[in-house]
């Protein structure tokens, strides 16, 4: 599912591309490096595509093209140069990483930096058994030019091959690369559908390249000259390479890349290799020495094999079958031909019994992978293929029925063995650490959520000041307030519409109306204090004094009956009416309680005004002589009521709020057409969320409560130091 050219310990790769935590997670870093807007807009949109990723993890290729195409959209700029901008990238991010003294000693030169690719490949397949990397053929030439074969599983994302060969070319061997695709298509020797791009490239070193921009003409005719000069020369490398063969015993000037390059280097002048005239080892003692080793012809008739290759591959020398028949080539994935494999000849190998060629006993055991090298030996017309069991653990070692002391003491399948088997446990240490580590910041995320809501749910309870002090393991002092005006409502007859009705009724019906009550306290920046039944307490300038509380609390009684006229009868089917009254006075405020503490009012003005609400009458707004004083010649319609009986009290004249002369009632209700007009006039706003407090009156009736369920005070006089109102 993912395609690397190189990758190092930690998934980090160079040269190709991976869809694994490390490349996802840089792709994110590149986006969030990108300057201004446009960067913001990047980490956006690879946010929406997954927030993190998970080391050792591989993920489905759409992620890594929807990455790929939010970039083009917000950078408006085509995929490919995308692809070979986060190449760029992407080598500088392993250099960041730790990776550049690894990768510095792949080769001393841009090819056989990359001719040992495949071969870094191999071994890091030891530890990353889901690596699924890509393969690559050089063929160089002597004026500096190569051919660079790039045969992968995956469609459209090689341009990112071009950015990180150029970026490794400038910054490891001082080279100018230029690279250019010349074919594009389907590999007929690889099995499936497989990409064949074959990039033209072409080197010079840096400081050649400055000489010949500083004595470059800057004349616009001499630039467009020289490109049209570059056209015509890749044009015609294209014909002539193209319709290259490269076979067996046949060379161009496109020699096959060699191990060994004679004449160049440092020892290229004096070492001269001596050859024996013949070999001074017993084929016996040669076959036990490299007990995994084959020898094949060009038909792929098996001519030799070690000895613990014929004991796990029954009948390969006895029976007269091709070694393709006895084994698949894994990787690269080329067909089982002699034209083929010396294609890839400096690629590892890696081959795999074919399971209908074992004996039957052996059905339940993994299949023998061998990974080695394949060497042409052109006098005998043979190819050898030198090689070891490829086994990542100690466990896959018992489950092939094989033992240390089946590999040769000089080979170091053995250390490579023990040495990834603590990689492997170190891996999946790792593997579950990340694990945990991500399951803990998903339920830091929930936490975080629900921090909020219990904070929301707390700042309801509680004014925000008060609930922060409580959080921290505070007391909180009760505080006085000069005035405040505080206002009581209930429903009429809300005790004979109980007896009518079923609960769930009441419920709906109380639901509705405290639902619109308590938009309008958001409106009108009054404190809700409680609820009890079909009680409603809102008080102005507390917690936050504010010199407009009166205007405030009257337009909130106001709204309040416009909004029950939108409420029903259960019973009747008619709108619901209330009874409202309000006071202003001084009180005492605090906290009370331990386990579920409340914000309560203390002081003979809770009292008032409960008496307010009690002695009021349906859909009127009922006021005390202080509230009066309050609101008067601050345009409000106010109309006497009289002198009547207040039970505690005695005597008071009442009057009745009839309508803000000033408002409209779409201002008065909040509606999106119009402002409240108090908001305009006031700079300090109350905490309004809405808290619980002491209890209301109950009325249902009508009527005033009994004497023993108040406790009452005289209407004058000092304010007791505590009281709270019981129903």
């Amino acid at each position: 599912m993912s395609r690397q050219v190189l990758q190092v310990p930690g998934t980090v790769e160079v040269g190709g591309y991976m869809n694994t935590h490390e490349t996802h997670n840089n792709q994110r870093q590149w986006f969030l490096e990108r300057p201004g807007e446009r960067g913001n807009k990047l980490a956006r949109a690879s946010a929406e595509v997954q927030d993190a990723f998970m080391t050792y993890t591989v993920y489905d290729d759409s992620i890594t093209i929807k990455l790929i195409q939010e970039a083009c959209k917000v950078l408006d700029v085509s995929m490919e140069a995308i692809l070979k901008l986060f190449g760029e990238y992407f080598f500088k991010f392993c250099k960041m990483s730790g990776y550049d003294r690894m990768l510095r000693t792949l080769g001393g030169n841009l090819t056989e930096f990359i001719e040992n690719l495949d071969a870094l490949h191999s071994y890091l397949a030891l530890s990353y058994q889901e690596m699924n990397a890509p393969s690559f053929r050089v063929e160089g030439g002597v004026d500096g030019t190569m051919l660079l074969h790039y045969y992968s599983d995956r469609n459209g994302l090689c341009h990112i091959v071009p950015g990180i060969i150029e970026a490794v070319a400038k910054d490891f061997f001082d080279t100018d690369v230029a690279m250019s695709i010349l074919d594009m298509n389907e590999e007929v020797e690889r099995t499936g559908k497989k990409e064949h791009v074959v990039f033209l490239v072409v080197q010079k070193a840096r400081r050649q390249t400055r000489t010949a921009k500083a004595n470059r003409s800057q004349g616009s005719e001499d630039i467009d000259t020289e490109q049209e000069a570059l056209k015509t020369m890749l044009l015609r490398k294209k014909e002539k390479i193209l319709n290259i063969a490269v076979c067996p015993g046949e060379k161009s000037h496109w020699d096959m890349r060699g191990s060994v390059m004679s004449g160049k280097g440092p020892l290229g002048d004096t070492f001269r290799p001596v050859y024996p005239e013949r070999l001074w080892i017993e084929g016996e003692v040669f076959c036990g020495v490299f007990p995994f080793h084959l020898v094949f012809d060009e038909t792929l008739r098996v001519k030799q094999a070690g000895v613990n290759i014929q004991k796990y591959v029954p009948g390969l020398l006895t029976q007269k079958f091709g070694i393709d028949e006895y084994f698949s080539i894994v990787h690269p994935q080329v067909t089982f031909s002699i034209s083929s494999i010396c294609k890839f000849i400096n690629s590892q190998f890696v081959l795999k019994t074919r399971r209908e060629m074992m004996p039957k006993a052996w059905k339940s055991q993994p299949a023998l992978k061998l990974r080695g090298q394949m060497i042409w030996m052109d006098s005998l017309r043979c190819m050898i293929f030198v090689c070891s069991p490829k086994l990542r653990s100690l466990q896959e070692l018992e489950e092939s029925k094989m033992h240390l002391s089946d590999i040769a003491p000089h080979d170091t399948t053995r250390d490579l063995i023990l040495l990834n088997q603590q990689r492997l446990a170190e891996m999946e240490l790792s593997r579950q650490l990340e694990k945990k580590k991500e399951e803990l910041r998903v339920l830091s995320k929930h936490l975080a959520i629900e921090k909020k809501k219990t904070e929301t749910l707390l700042y309801a309870m509680l004014p925000e000041h008060v609930a922060n002090q409580l959080k921290e393991g505070k007391k909180v002092a009760a505080g006085e307030f000069e005035t405040c005006t505080i206002l009581f409502s209930d429903v009429v007859t809300f005790t004979n519409i109980c007896a009518a009705c079923e609960p769930i009724q009441i419920v709906n019906m109380l639901n509705a109306m405290y639902s619109k009550f308590d938009r309008l306290t958001g409106v009108h920046e009054v404190y809700k204090v409680e609820t009890i039944g079909d009680a409603y307490m809102v008080v102005g300038g507390v917690p936050v004094p504010v010199e407009s509380h009166a205007q405030r609390v009257a337009n909130f009684a106001l709204g309040m009956r416009i909004s029950a006229e939108e409420v029903m009868n259960p019973v009747t089917g008619e709108p619901i009416q209330i009874r409202v009254g309000i006071h202003t006075g001084p009180v005492l405020a605090g906290v009370v309680g331990d386990k579920m503490p409340r914000y309560c009012l203390f002081g003979d003005t809770v009292n008032t005004a409960s008496r307010m609400e009690s002695h009021g009458l349906p859909s009127k707004v009922h006021l005390s002589p202080t509230a009066y004083r309050a609101l008067e010649n601050k345009g409000f319609e106010i109309v006497k009521r009289g002198e009547i009986e207040v039970k505690g009290k005695g005597k008071m004249t009442t009057y009745f709020l009839i309508q803000n002369l000033n408002a409209t009632e779409d201002e008065i209700m909040g509606r999106p057409t119009a402002l409240t007009h108090q908001k305009v006039s006031e700079e300090v706003t109350p905490a309004g969320s809405p808290v619980a407090g002491p209890d209301s009156t109950d009325a249902a009736n009508g009527q005033p409560p009994p004497d023993q369920t108040k406790t009452s005070f005289p209407a004058s006089g000092p304010v007791p130091s505590v009281f709270c109102v019981v129903l």
